[in-house]
């Protein structure tokens, strides 16, 4: 194939393209909701175990914040191999777009919980302790007071996040995942097709305008 416009194209389409399209958003979706959910109850637990904290605990929230960083210290294909038993155990299989969302997910989990937390302190203070004074509860406190006037710069990061997670896609390609990375290395690069790489790196630079223009449409929404 030579051309994404000649006899084969509509096969390329339906037999490649249209399958590595579904596997990269599957993968996206799946990763930016579970890694938000374990982010943000990590975050929670560092927020409140911080020495400044609802709660102290400085043996927790070291422990919690040492795990965290080891993740973030991590390049993403080496954690991705390192994770290779972890993954088998939970799916069944390394290989696929079911195996790539268990590293992608905990990479995305470790970095979403920083973001959460560098925004839930910047949080002003002395609201923080005028809502103390009130006897508000601990769940409020967080729920209704920290985690709602943080929610602008929260979906930033995570909008931040989601972009990354795209980039996370073409590497899991290169590991049995398929998504278009894998289709632009395949396809393109190691064919010598050079018209269908940059293509689909012209895609990947439309998805990722298009989650920034979301994201920054809801930020204007919410601030």
């Amino acid at each position: 194939m030579n051309s994404l416009y000649n006899d084969n194209s509509l096969n390329f389409w339906k037999m490649i393209m249209i399958p590595a399209f579904k596997s990269t958003f599957q993968m996206v979706i799946a990763t930016t909701i579970l890694g938000t959910i374990l982010g943000s109850i990590i975050a929670i637990v560092l927020l409140i175990t911080n020495k400044e904290g609802i709660h102290p605990n400085k043996y927790i929230y070291r422990i919690v914040s040492f795990v965290v960083n080891i993740v973030r210290s991590f390049p993403f294909v080496i954690l991705m191999v390192f994770l290779l038993p972890l993954t088998k155990t939970l799916v069944g299989t390394s290989i696929g777009v079911q195996a790539a969302i268990v590293p992608m997910t905990i990479s995305a989990s470790a970095f979403i919980a920083k973001l959460i937390e560098n925004s839930m302190q910047e949080v002003d203070k002395s609201l923080i302790e005028a809502m103390k004074s009130f006897g508000i509860k601990d769940y409020h406190l967080i729920t209704k007071v920290i985690l709602s006037e943080a929610t602008p710069s929260i979906i930033s990061g995570i909008i931040l996040a989601t972009i990354s997670i795209l980039g996370f896609t073409a590497i899991a390609g290169t590991m049995g995942a398929g998504g278009i990375g894998s289709a632009a290395i395949t396809y393109g690069y190691q064919s010598f097709n050079y018209q269908v790489m940059y293509f689909i790196a012209f895609i990947l630079v439309v998805f990722v305008e298009g989650i920034q223009t979301f994201g920054n449409y809801i930020y204007r929404k919410m601030k």
